[in-house]
């Protein structure tokens, strides 16, 4: 069993996947308030490992998957209130598909201001853009208000300004965050530590402060 001073824990973990060999011997650690970077190569095995942490402590963590994931026809609005359909009564949750509630229509209009998507609240997912679309999967993880954020490439879709603020927005937000990167600069910009993957192994695990942009570039072979 995890420690008090461990949210996450892998000790010797292997995972195959159609008799391919994902992760291997993977010993990871995660304390609250750490702030980690996934790094490696498309196929490196940080969107097998991000899944294998999170289902250790899936109440906990709020999730942002690569791929939004989100309802086309349901507006901005109702694709972030989704974020907290576990914790809303089904009554109240029907409802709210009608007439959106107040309180959470104020607390999702800020989340939206703040993600640069206040005035499409009411905008069917569908109309929306691929940079769009990921503001309101992040929207849809800082509405579920818990303490780990966990993000596979969650600002892959969007251009290097906005990216660097809000991927600065999501630490804020969380105490403890662990995400998948392919961008090594945004990965030193906000994150505290680095844990580098090649071919389903930790090659690295290190402080920022320990390691250099050209050093984790070595991750992503041209």
């Amino acid at each position: 069993m995890n420690s008090p001073a461990v949210l996450f824990q892998m000790e010797g973990t292997s995972l195959a996947y159609q008799g391919r060999e994902v992760l291997r011997d993977i010993r990871l650690r995660v304390s609250p308030g750490e702030k980690v970077a996934l790094l490696g190569a498309s196929g490196a095995g940080k969107s097998t490992l991000l899944r294998q942490l999170r289902l250790q402590q899936a109440t906990q963590v709020a999730w942002c998957p690569q791929q939004p994931g989100l309802v086309p026809m349901l507006s901005v609005y109702h694709n972030i209130y989704m974020g907290r359909l576990d914790v809303i009564p089904w009554w109240k949750n029907l409802a709210n598909l009608v007439y959106p509630n107040p309180v959470a229509r104020t607390a999702i209009a800020a989340i939206a201001s703040q993600l640069g998507i206040g005035d499409q609240l009411f905008t069917s997912a569908d109309r929306l853009s691929g940079g769009q679309q990921s503001r309101v999967s992040l929207g849809r993880a800082l509405y579920q208000r818990r303490p780990v954020f966990m993000g596979d490439e969650p600002v892959s879709a969007l251009d290097e300004r906005q990216a660097d603020q809000l991927l600065g927005l999501m630490m804020q937000q969380h105490e403890t965050a662990v995400v998948a990167l392919h961008d090594v600069a945004l990965a030193m910009r906000h994150c505290t530590r680095i844990v580098g993957l090649e071919h389903g192994r930790i090659q690295l695990d290190c402080p920022v402060s320990e390691t250099s942009e050209q050093a984790l570039l070595a991750f992503y072979p041209q």
